[in-house]
């Protein structure tokens, strides 16, 4: 059973277990993006007023641009075989790093209940038991998933990268049999705030990915080569991401308040019945058990980490391990029960919101791992709240805050909107300054702070194996 569920949690992996090769984040980000929810974020940018063609190209550039800040952290993974939120208490402190993972937990839960929702309408209908139990079927067989740990999720997601792509194939095709594409996209017109309220859904939505992107690349080799595992990584999320916003956007687009008011419902019947049906309800719930069980398992990590810096722990037992992820699993489900019914309306405030959380704490971890400490960390010191990295970095906790109230005034959400949004021409420009503020406040109080700076990167000896 050893061999089976995994037994690192935020401890660095040794060198001796490390194993697979970049192309792996490929297949992984494929298919966590190839599924429902991305559909709908795509669906969304045409909802709120935007035109197909520029709503495509707008939510391109937010998979990209969101993507690559992405896949800079998954570049991490390799060289310091640790959960990606361990990183940040180089910069927070070892307990500082509670701030921001205050914020990341509440995302996986939410993300977690997001994703059960519309998961839970495809199981409903494919065991004729009802939303509500497959909600709660789906939320079961995610904690089990992401229990087992590292090896399944990613055979998970390979599997998923080629059922889901056939599927979507097959959508595509029956989409564009019933909807005339030069159709669909003849709208030419551009409306600024429209087109950024597109990258920023897709960009959110990518940005979202930063906080446990490295939780899936830690047991790379430490030689696998850090550009592989950044293109690999951006290759799998952009084109997955992209691949399933642009049939949202024609489909919202074909369809009007059919896709509105029942996605699930929508492209099932796109599909077809009977066992075309039950397959597609099968991908459905296949896509979102893939990018719910990274949700579970990177909300997993982030609460240890939270918790261990107070405590001291490096390891954990299998049945704390199960404890922490079925208390995650019980949250997650609770929401999704509560909130199921006003779903759509509710999930594009919340990822808009989630950008001020997300981006600060992003362009602070980059800047001092890539530009002041040169990748050079104190590994063991990430675990000694006493040792060079010490309890609390008030700095980086100050440059976090600030990045948090400069976006305020720039965000446009269901429940708030800031004062400098109307002079834009109601545009969201908040992620943007979210990420361009802190890194720029984080290197002008920080770059020539480097005492606490190692000549090397520092491992314990049991984690390297001699060459």
């Amino acid at each position: 059973m050893a061999g089976v569920v995994e037994q690192h949690s935020i401890d660095v992996v040794p060198d001796a277990e490390r194993h697979g090769t970049a192309f792996s984040q490929f297949t992984l980000w494929l298919g966590a993006n190839l599924q429902i929810t991305a559909v709908v974020t795509g669906g969304l940018a045409v909802v709120f007023g935007g035109g197909a063609f520029w709503s495509i190209v707008g939510l391109l550039v937010g998979n990209l641009l969101g993507g690559a800040v992405m896949a800079l952290h998954s570049a991490q993974g390799p060289r310091l075989g640790l959960p990606q939120m361990i990183s940040s208490r180089a910069q927070f402190g070892v307990r500082g790093a509670v701030v921001p993972l205050a914020l990341v937990i509440v995302m996986y839960v939410g993300f977690f209940a997001s994703g059960s929702v519309l998961a839970g309408q495809a199981v409903g209908e494919l065991t004729h038991l009802g939303d509500t139990t497959g909600i709660v079927v789906f939320a079961l067989t995610t904690a089990v998933t992401a229990a087992v740990g590292y090896r399944l999720i990613h055979t998970l997601g390979r599997i998923a990268s080629v059922v889901c792509a056939l599927a979507f194939v097959y959508l595509g095709i029956r989409l564009l049999e019933q909807a005339e594409l030069s159709a669909l996209l003849v709208d030419r017109a551009f409306d600024l705030p429209t087109f950024l309220l597109a990258v920023s859904l897709s960009a959110s939505w990518q940005l979202a990915f930063g906080p446990y992107v490295a939780d899936y690349s830690r047991y790379l080799p430490r030689t696998t080569s850090a550009r592989a595992t950044f293109w690999w990584t951006l290759a799998g999320s952009a084109l997955g991401s992209q691949w399933s916003m642009a049939f949202g956007v024609l489909a919202a687009a074909a369809a009007g308040s059919a896709f509105v008011d029942n996605q699930v419902g929508y492209v099932i019947g796109l599909g077809g019945a009977g066992l075309t049906a039950s397959f597609l309800y099968f991908v459905i719930a296949l896509g979102k058990l893939t990018i719910n069980v990274l949700n579970t398992y990177g909300g997993f990590m982030s609460l240890v980490t939270g918790v261990s810096g107070f405590r001291g722990q490096r390891y954990l037992s299998p049945r704390l391990r199960a404890a922490y992820i079925a208390g995650i699993m019980a949250v997650g489900t609770a929401v999704a029960l509560v909130g199921k019914d006003s779903f759509l309306t509710s999930f594009k405030d919340f990822l808009l919101f989630l950008l001020t959380a997300f981006t600060p704490w992003s362009a602070i971890n980059l800047v001092d791992y890539y530009v002041i400490a040169k990748e050079r960390y104190d590994l063991p010191a990430l675990s000694d709240p006493h040792g060079r990295y010490g309890a609390w970095r008030w700095k980086a906790i100050g440059v976090y805050g600030v990045g948090l109230l400069a976006q305020l005034p720039f965000l446009v959400t269901g429940f708030y909107t800031g004062p400098l949004v109307a002079p834009l021409g109601g545009t969201d420009i908040s992620w943007i300054v979210g990420l361009t503020v802190p890194a720029a406040l984080y290197w002008v109080l920080c770059r020539r702070d480097t005492a606490h700076i190692p000549e090397r990167t520092i491992l314990r000896p049991a984690d390297v194996t001699a060459v």
